[in-house]
Order: C-alpha cells, then structure tokens, then sequence
C-alpha cells in the first residue's frame, strides 16, 4: 500500500464509521443502500469494472489504427504518416482536453450516485450533456479553421501535408457525435456500467473496418475515406450511447426537453474537470512540441513514430482504462464514505497495474515487429520502429504510479495537485529537452527518450504528494482525530 496505517484502526472502528459519524451519516441507512462498487471484494469489483473500459479502450483505439493500418497498405506511407501522425496529435489535443474536462462530470456524477442524491445526479447528467453538445460545434470550428495553421507550424513533411489537411478537416465535421459519446459512456461507466459502452464501441468499431475497407480499398478515395469511415461510426456509437441514457428508470435518465446548463453543477464539473483538462492539453502540447521534433528527421522517421504510436497504443489502453476503472471507483466510494475502500482500491490498482504492464510490456517487447508488419511493408520503417519499441517498452513501469494516483485524487475532487505535477514533471521537461537536447541527439532515440525520463522524475513527485500532502491523506487524519477526540 501506497499509505501506511497512521494508527491500528482495528482497535477502534472502520475509516467508514468514522466517517460517517464526524459527517452524521446513518449508518443503519447507509446498509441498506447496496452499490456493487461500494460494497464486496475491491480487487474482484476492480476487475469487473475494469474490463469492459478496457475491451472498449481497445476497440474505440482501432478507430485510428483501422484508418491507419488500411491507408497505409492502400495508399502509401505518406497518408499513413497524416492518419497516424501529425492529425492524430491534434486530434488529441482537443479530444483529449474535452475528455479530461468530462472526467469532472464522472467524478460529480459518481459521487452522487455514490451518495444516492438522484435530484444532483439528474442535473449533472443534463448540464453534461448540453456542455458536450456546445463543446462539439466549438471544437468543430476550432478543428476546420485552426487546423491547416497547426499543421504548418509542426513542420509537417510536404509529401504528407495535403493528407493531413484532407482527413483532419473531414474528421473535425464529426466532433460533436465524437463528444457525445465520449461523455455518454463516462456518465454510464460513472454510475457502475462499463459493459453498455463497451458493447456500443464493438458495433461502430465493427462498422468502421467495414466502411475503410469499402472506402479506402474498393472506392479507392484514401485518407478522405478513412475520416468518413471515422465520423459515421462516430455517430453510431454516439446515438447508442444516448438512447441507452434515455431509456434507463434510473436516476440517471437523459430527457432532451430537461436539457440545459445548471450554473451551479457545471461549477462543480468545471472545478474538477478543467484541470484534468488542461493535464490532457498539456501532455499533448508537449507531444506536439516532440512531433515537430521528429518532424524533422525525415519522412521514415515520421511515418515509424506514427506506426509506433499505434503498436503501443495496446499498452496505453490498459493503462488509461484502468486510470478510468480507479476513478470511479474511488468517486463512488468516497461519495458513500467509504473513505477505507478508496485507500485499498488505489492499492489493489497498482497491484493491477504492475501486473497487466509486465504482461502487455513482454508481448510487444517479443512480438511487436509482427503489429509492425500489419501498418507498413518498407524495411527502412520496420527496422525504426522495431528500435523504438525495444527502448521504450521496458520503461512503461515508471509510468503506472502517475495513472493511478492522478485517477485516485480526481476521484476526491483533487485534481489542480496533479496539473501541477504533470506540469512541471512531465511538459516542461519534456518541451526542454526537445529544444536543447535533441539537437545534439538528433535521433528518433533522442526524441523518445524524453518519455521515460519524464515519468520517472513525475512519479516521483506524486509518490510524495500523495503519501504527505494529499485532501485524501488530510481527510483520514482529520476523520481520526474527530473521532478520537470525540472519545
């Protein structure tokens, strides 16, 4: 465990009475409310949770592999270095700062589920889904304007340039389905149902190889067919997602003439999520900043950081599916008091994550070239990425503290500690070692090798946060002195 015992509980009573008393929560009630999250064995909760996100990481991620692995046997690797590459960074910088921005609705929504208070957890749900809906247009707009500029500025290669432009604009014409789902599926998982998204990302995933093998291959329209294979599998899963809200008894069912912002809720949501938010935005500036650098080795070298990013991609699914799996966890929990659960399941999680990244690290480590050979046939990109994959595989352990506890503070409510952290810690250093290191390594390994050092110093730095001065560890020790001293 993460965090020793302060004082021998046992003597006394559970973290959760102690709880429940300093905050007046009737226990006798609190029984009668059975969650399967809060109540049962943490590993085996863990594990049923966790791997429907994780099967449904894995088939919203061959959205892009799809379109990646068919254009780079169809048309060459020039567009798989547009699909791969340079769009999909920026597709992640403002993908990605949404779906931290919507975590904050996950936290919020299962802290109330957790706490069994149905009027917030309705008005969650509806400001949620009004913010993704003004998200999407936004994000669209920003995405077919502001691309073309973004591109230029990362120096993409020329050759690859007019692929990029054609997909990256096609694909920001889906954003408001894309986010849609994407917070549709963080509000059901929020409540305890991570097997629905994954059942919904298996059909549009399913309809997404189909429409890039008729679009691309037989109708032969490249990189443009593979944004639209893209968009409308998008829009699939998005009208999957909200009809299952719609149809649910639950606390949390979606009416659309309820739709509106909740000035008060979308606070909550804000003060939580833009700070995850910003996280996200963070890490892909500075990936950014790492794509403009590997811009400029050459075209090879572009189109085997892009079909690396894409074999461990398999790793990062995990790993992010389990980030998801502790924080809501930890959020319903801590919103039933049940302040021992939080602290046992951020143990069990790591336990978790030791394990899966020892075997997900050893099958691309001995089998990765085989991933390789599926996304491009050049020997010159095989031989570059085969390099990659055996320096960067073996230090995916650095990272796995950074996911568990960054996703165990959220699921509290503490999530500017962590933008802080991965701040400093992982973008800075990462933006200084691209720009007066690489020059002198002027190497795909110089490039790369910024990511372990990053989460090496990065956990670290949270290790000590979390075990010293976290709101987590502030709240036990404050709930044991209450208790003691009301003794």
């Amino acid at each position: 465990m993460l965090i020793g015992n302060m004082l021998p509980m046992s003597a006394f009573c559970s973290y959760k009475e102690i709880y429940s008393r300093c905050e007046g929560v009737d226990m006798e009630q609190e029984k009668a409310k059975v969650n399967r999250i809060t109540e049962g064995s943490i590993f085996g909760q863990l594990l049923l949770f966790f791997f429907p996100i994780l099967f449904g990481t894995f088939f919203q991620q061959l959205y892009n592999t799809a379109d990646a692995m068919v254009v780079g046997r169809f048309v060459g690797k020039q567009a798989l270095a547009a699909v791969g590459g340079t769009t999909s960074t920026l597709i992640n910088l403002l993908v990605g700062f949404f779906v931290g921005l919507s975590s904050g609705a996950t936290v919020v929504i299962s802290q109330f589920y957790g706490a069994k208070k149905s009027d917030k957890v309705h008005w969650a749900v509806h400001t949620s889904i009004t913010f993704s809906v003004i998200g999407g247009i936004v994000f669209m707009l920003i995405g077919i304007i502001g691309s073309p500029f973004a591109l230029r500025a990362m120096k993409t290669p020329e050759d690859v340039l007019g692929h990029a432009m054609i997909y990256i604009r096609i694909y920001f014409l889906g954003m408001t389905a894309n986010l849609l789902y994407n917070m549709g599926a963080g509000i059901l998982r929020a409540v305890g149902d991570s097997k629905r998204p994954l059942y919904f990302l298996i059909t549009s995933c399913l309809i997404n190889i189909v429409l890039d093998v008729l679009l691309v291959a037989v109708l032969r329209l490249g990189v443009a067919g593979a944004a639209i294979a893209t968009i409308s599998s998008q829009l699939v899963s998005a009208v999957l997602v909200m009809t299952a809200l719609m149809r649910t008894d639950d606390m949390y069912r979606l009416e659309w003439r309820k739709l509106r912002i909740d000035k008060r809720m979308l606070g909550r949501i804000v003060r939580i999520g833009v700070p995850a938010g910003m996280q996200s935005v963070m890490y892909n500036i500075s990936n950014i900043i790492i794509q403009a650098g590997v811009n400029t080795l050459g075209t090879d070298n572009v189109t085997a950081w892009a079909t690396y990013g894409k074999v461990d991609g398999l790793y990062w699914m995990m790993i992010n599916a389990l980030g998801i799996s502790v924080t809501t966890f930890v959020g319903q929990n801590y919103g039933a008091g049940r302040i021992d659960r939080v602290r046992k399941g951020a143990g069990a999680c790591m336990v978790i994550g030791v394990v899966l990244t020892g075997i997900v690290g050893s099958a691309l480590y001995c089998w990765g070239h085989l991933l390789v050979s599926l996304f491009t046939t050049d020997a010159q990109v095989q031989s570059i990425c085969i390099k990659l994959i055996n320096f960067m595989v073996p230090t995916f352990f650095t990272y796995i503290t950074i996911e568990i506890l960054s996703g165990t503070l959220r699921g509290v409510g503490d999530a500017w500690m962590p933008l802080i952290i991965t701040g400093i810690g992982i973008c800075a250093v990462r933006v200084l070692w691209i720009t007066f290191a690489l020059p002198h390594f002027h190497h795909i390994l110089g490039a790369a090798f910024c990511y372990p050092l990053t989460w090496s110093l990065t956990t670290v730095a949270f290790i000590i946060y979390y075990q010293c001065f976290s709101s987590l560890k502030r709240i036990r020790l404050k709930s044991i002195l209450r208790y003691c001293l009301g003794r």
